[in-house]
């Protein structure tokens, strides 16, 4: 089994800056891809970024620019660097992985959510 815990989020003024971070324990032997959706109330779940299974990344176009993705693999750690926030920002924001595990079987898995409020 593997957890997913995320960190970091909150409430904060438009235009300001959020760090949120994830880290993966338990039965993993590698981790194929790492990212962050969102989802808002009364909308689908979205990807915001995430690192590919090639080491690449992809952002959704909304949030190009102002977030950043960026990991630590020693720590099975990813993080998302959220600058010049939107109250269209606000979400509650998900941590996903694609894990194989140790007996080489892959998995998906998510966080239990963190909150992002963008509001004055």
């Amino acid at each position: 089994q593997v957890q997913l815990v995320e960190s970091g989020g909150g409430l904060v003024q438009p235009g300001g800056s959020l760090r949120l971070s994830c880290a993966a324990s338990g039965n993993i032997f590698s981790i194929f891809t790492m990212g962050w959706y969102r989802q808002a109330p009364g909308k689908q779940r979205e990807l915001v970024a995430a690192f590919t299974s090639r080491g690449t990344t992809n952002y959704a176009d909304s949030v190009k620019g102002r977030f950043t993705i960026s990991r630590n693999n020693a720590k099975n750690t990813v993080y998302l660097q959220m600058n010049s926030l939107k109250p269209e920002d606000t979400a509650v924001y998900y941590c996903n992985a694609e894990v194989i595990g140790s007996n080489l079987l892959s998995g998906e898995y998510w966080g239990q959510g963190t909150q992002v409020t963008v509001s004055s």
